[in-house]
């Protein structure tokens, strides 16, 4: 069956959805990794920062990560270091402005942006030789990389990919992240991309006409900032067009969709339908696990990070 009922079972000291949640983000220390920096020149004038890590030999596999996260992100580091425990290469794609440097266009990144994972990947194969044996999308990027292997179809040249905690529905997370402890997450996340704004317009001038410090939810930067910047007509525009659900059907990719029915930035509706999976596509539901986190462990500060380990098993898994 393309619904899998998941037997993740939480830590018992981080059951509720906001415990997992806030440990997987703020509290995690984040996991030591030797990584080797490249820097990928691209034709419109700008650039992608890659970051790599684990045996030169092994598989390749493509991460893309989620809003304002990077190399710092502990589920990025937590996952390149359990891919390279087991013999896999890791590569981090960052999006544009999301590694240590803005990037120099005007635009940067969204979570529709599925042409740049395609630049990497043609990049990858024709300059590097590199064929990138599977892919995997963290939030954000899970969205990305759901709407990339939709589009493609047949003609993806991967053989796995994975993904966890995926707003399917971007007009739904931004409904849910403007209620409730929620909130506190929106605010968060809002305060980063205000800043992660002024810094990129510092030295660049800003197409827009907006006092960037008055959008204080998802709908109003994505409305004012996301979509003006990246053509579309507006937020609504913005979520209808990049919202990853409608693709889903036409993945023909071996893909796992990791999700937990209490994810706080998301509502119970928002996964796709039984009849929205095609053959190759497996949603895994769990009861708990919050955002990108599913951590799992009997003793109390020992965590067990359960959902890397199940993403990674997926990819291995002949």
């Amino acid at each position: 069956m393309p619904i899998i009922h998941s037997q993740f079972k939480p830590a018992w000291w981080l059951r509720g959805a906001h415990a997992q949640t806030i440990w997987s983000s703020f509290i995690r220390l984040k996991p030591k990794l030797e990584i080797e920096w490249q820097r990928v020149e691209l034709s419109d004038g700008d650039f992608i920062d890659l970051a790599w890590s684990g045996p030169k030999d092994g598989k390749t596999v493509l991460l893309l990560h989620g809003l304002e996260g990077s190399i710092d992100s502990v589920y990025t580091t937590g996952l390149m270091r359990e891919l390279n425990l087991r013999g896999y290469r890791a590569c981090l794609m960052h999006f544009r402005s999301c590694s240590y440097q803005a990037n120099r266009l005007p635009q940067w990144y969204h979570s529709g942006q599925s042409d740049d994972p395609q630049l990497i990947l043609e990049f990858l194969r024709d300059q590097m030789h590199i064929e990138v044996y599977a892919a995997v999308g963290f939030s954000l990027g899970g969205n990305v990389l759901l709407k990339w292997l939709g589009e493609q179809g047949s003609a993806m040249p991967l053989q796995k990919a994975a993904v966890m905690s995926v707003p399917f529905r971007l007009e739904h997370a931004a409904k849910r992240m403007d209620q409730g402890f929620s909130r506190l997450y929106q605010r968060r996340l809002i305060s980063d991309m205000r800043q992660s704004y002024k810094d990129k317009f510092a030295n660049v001038i800003s197409p827009l006409d907006i006092d960037i410090d008055t959008l204080d939810t998802f709908w109003k930067f994505d409305d004012q900032v996301t979509a003006p910047l990246h053509g579309f007509k507006g937020g609504d525009d913005y979520y209808k067009r990049a919202s990853s659900r409608q693709f889903i059907p036409q993945i023909r990719v071996p893909t796992l969709i990791l999700h937990a029915a209490d994810d706080p930035f998301m509502s119970p509706h928002t996964p796709p339908r039984l009849d929205e999976l095609p053959d190759n596509v497996w949603l895994e539901l769990a009861e708990h696990g919050g955002h990108v986190g599913f951590i799992s462990g009997v003793i109390p500060c020992l965590a067990n990070y359960w959902g890397e380990k199940r993403l990674v098993e997926w990819i291995d898994n002949d």
